[in-house]
């Protein structure tokens, strides 16, 4: 790093906003890359920034107690301000409005994640949870320890995931969802369908095209009047960016919600970056916005953001977007994006323990899900970040490594 970029960081100050893994990860990777400036973090919680996989899974099931970060945030000189809210931003005047008064930036970083859907007319019912912080995780840990019979409420990635997790405690499981198949957001029909089969096969009952009409106590009325009994209902119908404290701020939101970041993840408003699920930006790869609401980007964002605050020039930020999911005793693996796919190929039989489901475009791997075969998930993601074309008829053959499948 020259003289004059070492200066430049040691006077400017950066103010992090959201202590979640975009936030956390973004002010560890600034003194990785020799920013010596004041580094602030602000989270609304006030606990110790922890990450949000194991609440779902060791947390909820109480096998672990927290999962705070393992950073020690004294030692590289980052200030922590816990359990602060931020109301508003002014881009002009380079500075923060929280409950406790203005905090002023050289640099803001937007890492403030998303928000779960509220189920409307539940609020304030008791009994109905959201499953998002370690306060709900904490909430939610003695009904399962009680076994009560549970309500989940759509079945997405984090429907899947509890109703996983209550069957495990002993507790019957109802899970309701208002499409005709699970994950009905995030994969095609014919890939969602040999799912619904894993809810009966772990002694879960999943009911489709089912509406919440009503949460009353102890019951979840639904739009065809039948009833179910449940002693705790568990929401889990989708997320949306948390980014209505910036309405006002003049910084552009698209159609989400989210913070529109170019290729660098800066944002419309100077000397101001958004980063992980509160953000979308452009794919040069799949040629589209992408809003990507995993882990894994939360994780690798911040490289980019770091290096452009410092002064290194990064390249674009153009990843290949990667989850996993841990559900009825299957591991789930996703990468890519399938949406501009043109041919879909099965690697195995859905019905069995193990099988694949390629997307190509023009012959390349786009996209790639994987159940139970973590090395074609492997070895995919480096197919699909290299753009190499494929073979669709090797690709077809469950016993032929992905990577000897090529054209």
């Amino acid at each position: 790093m020259s003289e004059q970029t070492e200066a430049r960081g040691t006077e400017r100050r950066v103010v992090v906003v959201g202590a979640g893994m975009a936030g956390v990860q973004t002010a560890v990777v600034l003194r990785e890359q020799g920013f010596a400036g004041p580094v602030t973090l602000i989270g609304a919680e006030p606990h110790q920034p922890y990450d949000r996989p194991p609440l779902s899974k060791a947390v909820l099931l109480g096998k672990a107690e927290g999962s705070a970060f393992d950073v020690d945030f004294e030692a590289l000189g980052i200030e922590l301000q816990l359990g602060r809210e931020v109301l508003g931003v002014r881009p002009g005047d380079h500075e923060l409005d929280t409950a406790t008064g203005p905090v002023p930036y050289d640099v803001l970083v937007l890492a403030t994640g998303a928000e779960p859907v509220r189920l409307p007319g539940a609020e304030g019912v008791p009994g109905v949870h959201l499953l998002r912080t370690l306060d709900d995780a904490e909430r939610l840990r003695p009904v399962l320890a009680r076994q009560h019979d549970v309500v989940v409420v759509g079945a997405g990635w984090i429907g899947a995931e509890f109703a996983t997790a209550a069957r495990e405690a002993g507790c019957a499981v109802t899970v309701v969802e208002a499409a005709d198949r699970p994950l009905a957001g995030a994969l095609p029909a014919e890939v969602a369908a040999p799912m619904a089969a894993w809810y009966a096969d772990s002694g879960a009952v999943l009911r489709t095209r089912a509406r919440v009409e009503r949460v009353e106590d102890g019951t979840v009325v639904l739009d065809d009047g039948s009833r179910v009994r449940a002693g705790a209902v568990v929401v889990g119908i989708g997320a949306r960016p948390a980014t209505v404290w910036l309405r006002d701020s003049g910084i552009e939101l698209g159609a989400y919600g989210e913070v529109v970041a170019d290729d660098h993840l800066r944002t419309s408003a100077p000397d101001v970056y958004a980063v992980g699920d509160c953000a979308s930006f452009p794919s040069g790869r799949y040629g589209e916005r992408l809003l990507v609401h995993h882990w894994d980007n939360a994780l690798q964002g911040p490289r980019t953001v770091a290096a452009d605050i410092v002064g290194e020039t990064p390249a674009p930020y153009d990843p290949v977007p990667y989850f996993w999911s841990e559900q009825f005793g299957r591991f789930v693996q996703y990468v890519g994006h399938h949406a501009p796919a043109d041919t879909t190929v099965w690697r195995g039989d859905p019905t069995g323990a193990a099988w694949s489901v390629c997307w190509l475009r023009e012959g390349r791997l786009v996209a790639l899900l994987a159940v139970g075969r973590p090395r074609d998930l492997a070895q995919g993601r480096r197919l699909i970040e290299a753009g190499t074309a494929m073979d669709p008829e090797l690709l077809a053959d469950p016993s032929r490594p992905l990577k000897s499948a090529t054209a």
